[in-house]
């Protein structure tokens, strides 16, 4: 994301042993070519359509999504750069629609006066509700604005459709730690490069780079503020410290990290979707790690029990009972205890759940089940199996020749239950893990049975 330096040559200070003020670091460290700028190779590689249309300078209108400092805004001040387009921000968080009324107005007057393009570029698109995103709409469609979008949320599920055709979304990934080291480098010697003369340049040990770059969870931004807070507390905070940056200092510096983390946006359904295949794959390490990182990151403790309760059910089922009964019991200790107490519970049915028998049985069954409904949704109840509470339906066969399973042994062997259209099929198949295998032997065992009576 950001490799070249913009520095902004500053007036001489009065005061030259004082650093002077300048822009931060983050946005004097924007490339300003492509070639400048790091990952997000998959759309700016040699020969990648993206790449071969900015430098056509014809791009048309786009949504950019990922993550925070991926370089969603860097890429469209650069797409404005490349087509020679007036470039104007704009946020969905603090403005609104008459500000996307005066933008398409100077847009109108621009094209008019200067020939010249503009590229509107949303912040936080998915902010304006899909009402809000009409505004945008016909200006699209008739070339006023080239739209550039960006968004940390999926559009498909925040972007109004009609807008959302005529936009080609790019999907940004998170830096990769070895990006966000060579970018760490750079950004460090232009650090050094704006010290007093005379000043001793910190340093950075090898292991100190490692851990600032993993720190920044491949967020270019946040590695370059948390690299400008630890220089400005060596160099101006307190000038007499030792100017050595070692993991210590960091820690010290950044205090505890928080995880990057939405409760209602897309790292949610990931993690969530984490945490339920590495119970359903048995993989106690794994499911505890990210049921760890949904807590640390604030989620819901009910939340999370209601989804544990449908592993148990899903993933589980018949192959050890007692899994849903022990969800079910995290989760009203969860609700007793509340957190951080409660959240053992949770932690405790989730070890139990991912080092269970596993069966999807029940989830296949009742899927087939749903199935058949759906495609015989109007087959007639069998009439051995109505109720006859009148004389009137007693008489036309309701509840004729059924057969009271007590009277019969504990079971009425060789009578029907399913419409005759479904008769023979088999929906649930048991499976030979856990308790499933008794399920199986006592499903044999009736059907036995009820062959010998018929």
């Amino acid at each position: 994301m950001y490799t070249g330096r913009n520095a902004m040559n500053p007036e001489p200070s009065l005061f030259p042993t004082e650093p002077v003020t300048q822009a931060p670091l983050a946005h004097r460290m924007r490339p300003e070519t492509l070639d400048d700028f790091l990952g997000q190779e998959h759309l700016l590689g040699p020969g990648k359509p993206l790449r071969a249309a900015i430098e056509r300078g014809a791009t048309g209108s786009m949504v950019l999504w990922g993550p925070p400092g991926s370089g969603k805004t860097t890429l469209a001040r650069l797409i404005a750069n490349y087509t020679e387009s007036a470039f104007v921000p704009f946020s969905a968080v603090t403005e609104g629609v008459p500000r996307v009324r005066e933008i398409i107005k100077e847009a109108q007057q621009r094209r008019e006066s200067e020939g010249r393009a503009t590229i509107l570029f949303c912040d936080e698109i998915h902010r304006f509700n899909k009402a809000q995103q009409d505004a945008f709409l016909p200006w699209v469609e008739e070339g006023v604005i080239t739209l550039i979008g960006a968004t940390t949320e999926n559009p498909s599920f925040e972007l109004n459709p009609a807008l959302l055709s005529r936009l080609r979304v790019f999907v940004l990934e998170p830096h990769s730690t070895e990006h966000i080291r060579a970018i760490l480098v750079k950004a460090l010697a232009v650090l050094r490069d704006d010290l007093p003369s005379g000043r001793i340049a910190p340093e950075i040990d090898g292991a100190a780079l490692d851990l600032l770059a993993r720190h920044a969870d491949g967020d270019a931004r946040r590695a370059l503020n948390a690299a400008e807070a630890l220089w400005t507390h060596l160099v101006t905070i307190d000038p007499q410290a030792r100017p050595v940056i070692d993991a210590d200092l960091i820690e010290a510096v950044l205090a505890q990290r928080l995880a990057r983390y939405d409760k209602a946006g897309e790292e949610h359904f990931n993690l969530v979707s984490a945490l339920h295949k590495a119970v359903r794959g048995s993989d106690v390490e794994g499911a505890l790690y990210w049921l760890a990182r949904m807590i640390q990151g604030g989620e819901d403790g009910l939340y999370l029990a209601r989804r544990i309760v449908r592993m148990a059910s899903e993933d589980i089922g018949l192959a050890d009972p007692r899994a849903l009964q022990l969800a079910l019991a995290a989760k009203d200790a969860y609700h007793f205890l509340g957190s951080p107490e409660g959240e053992l519970a949770l932690v405790e049915a989730v070890i139990y759940l991912a080092s269970a028998p596993k069966s999807n049985r029940i989830y296949e069954a009742w899927g087939r089940a749903q199935t058949a409904a759906r495609e015989h949704p109007a087959e007639p109840v069998p009439k051995h199996i109505r109720n006859a509470p009148t004389k009137l339906m007693k008489e036309i066969g309701y509840g004729a020749g059924y057969r009271y399973d007590h009277s019969e042994g504990g079971f009425a062997a060789g009578q029907e239950y399913l419409p005759e259209a479904l008769r023979g099929v088999r929906w649930y198949e048991p499976g030979t893990q856990g308790f499933e295998k008794t399920v199986a032997e006592r499903l044999a065992w009736w059907a036995e049975q009820k062959n010998k009576a018929r």
